[in-house]
């Protein structure tokens, strides 16, 4: 398969369509979804929480394999139309290698989530080259923006997601066309050389993160660029890099000013301050969709082509 071929777009959801909610890391409580069900139901779907919702095992939603059938039946439901996970923390990656995606790959819908959900873009995207939406999850709608749910809308019923940022000093002018790869700088970092690995060959690479060191964000981006995964890329959007935190002795320099250091020289656009992420105003992105990447002096644009 060529890795920079178009990807298969999932179809768009329609109105009365069912839309499945599971949690493949962190448990979680139907209480805490009924604001997203509130919602949900506004935009006229029909949420279908699935057996992990409510589950304890530990920090996880069930055990690995509770997790991955639940999953797994929502994917092999042709009446779900779209599958949500309710939140992220940690965990997919323990249950992601049990999961059968034979049917998925004859009928794509929408995978959403982010964060630890990255290792299912991930997964997807190298292995079936199958478009994933990073946005936000059940967990947060309560505290989004009405930007980042109406991007999620829009992205879900098949509306074309355009977005303009204001400029940032750290941004490398420039243009680009290519696929969006990427998601959460931590998860990529744990994945690297295994089956869920991404290719990033031509491509727009996208990152963010949370709570960790200053010294790890360095550390992860320098497995990156000696992995050669910085080598040939087309260009770089960078997302919040939020809650971070240092050692007693400081590394002496803040996340982005890092990031900077590693992607700033390569010759390729640069977007820094792009609102997705761990922030409340997440907006969605197409994981494996084409985008055209155009950086100024006074803002920078991120279409869907």
């Amino acid at each position: 398969m060529n890795r920079n071929s178009p990807a298969f777009t999932p179809p768009p959801l329609r109105s009365g369509d069912k839309i499945g909610i599971v949690s493949t890391a962190r448990k979680i409580s139907p209480d805490e979804l009924q604001v997203a069900i509130r919602q949900l139901e506004k935009w006229k779907l029909k949420p279908v929480l699935g057996d992990t919702i409510g589950q304890s095992f530990n920090q996880f939603a069930g055990e690995d394999i509770l997790r991955a059938q639940d999953f797994q039946q929502m994917l092999d439901d042709d009446s779900i139309k779209a599958i949500l996970c309710a939140r992220g923390g940690y965990g997919t990656v323990r249950m992601v290698d049990a999961l059968n995606f034979s049917r998925f790959k004859k009928n794509p819908k929408w995978i959403v989530g982010y964060s630890d959900i990255t290792v299912l873009h991930a997964h997807i995207h190298s292995k079936f080259n199958i478009e994933t939406l990073h946005a936000t999850m059940p967990l947060n709608f309560s505290g989004n923006t009405k930007e980042a749910l109406d991007s999620l809308k829009k992205a879900l019923f098949g509306k074309k997601l355009r977005y303009t940022v204001s400029d940032h000093p750290f941004n490398v002018t420039g243009e680009a066309n290519g696929q969006l790869t990427g998601g959460n700088l931590s998860v990529l970092y744990s994945i690297s050389n295994s089956r869920s690995d991404i290719d990033t060959k031509g491509k727009i690479l996208f990152l963010e993160d949370l709570d960790e060191y200053l010294y790890h964000i360095d550390r992860m981006m320098t497995q990156l660029k000696r992995a050669g995964k910085l080598k040939h890329l087309a260009g770089v959007v960078v997302g919040g890099f939020t809650k971070m935190r240092d050692n007693e002795i400081p590394y002496g320099k803040d996340a982005l000013s890092i990031l900077r250091e590693h992607v700033g020289h390569l010759g390729i656009p640069v977007l820094f301050g792009f609102p997705a992420g761990h922030l409340d105003d997440n907006r969605a992105l197409i994981i494996g969709g084409r985008v055209h990447l155009k950086v100024n002096l006074k803002q920078g644009v991120l279409n869907y082509m």
